[in-house]
């Protein structure tokens, strides 16, 4: 059985006086895909930016491979092997796509992601590669920016709502390049409001209530049910 790559334990963060996340306690084991699901304001985003050292922890560690790296400068934590896609596709827009992926490979980590297994992966990209990047679409800025994340061969790649904006066939067509990430070995946590495509694609998932862990479990042993009410905040009785 795999061992673990991440460990959060009663994880504390905030902004100034506002308390984001309250004692989450989340575990992602090596070539496992998770899903972080809940509401706009749940506290999703707080917590990718945490494991990639773009907020700091008030309370709690934050553990790569059984090391903490709760101290840990972004830069560091990128060198070790955490690659984060954030939300909004943050591409080099004045660069071409292929000038887009090259840079992604400037981190200089060994691994299985080159240019030609990124366009295996992603084929919508071949013909685009001397397109700029203000000259894309969402989806393709999207795919886009998955590509250049994975140049850095991360053992643990976050993706952070990455359906944000786009076209459901669109959506459909990003997602259908997780089981290729994880077929390569790589870890992916992925934030999401779009429910049945996280859970699609996820081995496990974690549903965040206003900072807090509402539910976990595979998909498979969760009803919608029990989702639909964790998600919402609902109490199990009837309504």
């Amino acid at each position: 059985m795999s061992g673990s790559i991440l460990d959060l334990d009663q994880l504390d963060v905030g902004y100034g006086d506002f308390q984001a996340l309250f004692g989450i306690d989340l575990h992602v084991a090596e070539a496992e895909t998770v899903s972080i699901i809940g509401a706009n304001g749940a506290g999703k985003s707080t917590l990718l930016k945490s494991i990639v050292g773009l907020v700091q922890p008030m309370r709690g560690d934050i553990r790569y491979d059984g090391v903490s790296i709760a101290s840990t400068p972004a830069h560091k934590r990128v060198a070790q092997g955490i690659a984060l896609v954030p939300e909004g596709r943050r591409i080099f827009a004045s660069l071409s796509v292929e000038e887009n992926i090259v840079i992604g490979g400037d981190v200089g980590r060994p691994g299985p992601w080159n240019k030609q297994r990124v366009l295996e992966a992603f084929p919508l990209l071949t013909r685009l590669l001397n397109r700029t990047g203000e000259g894309l679409s969402g989806g393709e800025r999207q795919t886009l920016a998955i590509a250049r994340a994975l140049m850095a061969n991360p053992r643990l790649l976050l993706l952070d709502e990455v359906s944000l904006g786009l076209a459901p066939i669109v959506v459909r067509q990003v997602y259908e390049a997780v089981p290729v990430i994880k077929a390569q070995g790589t870890t992916v946590l992925i934030v999401e409001q779009d429910v049945n495509q996280a859970l699609a694609v996820a081995d496990r998932f974690y549903c965040l209530l206003e900072g807090r862990i509402a539910l976990t479990g595979t998909p498979r042993e969760v009803s919608k049910e029990q989702i639909t009410e964790a998600y919402f905040g609902m109490s199990g009785g009837s309504h």
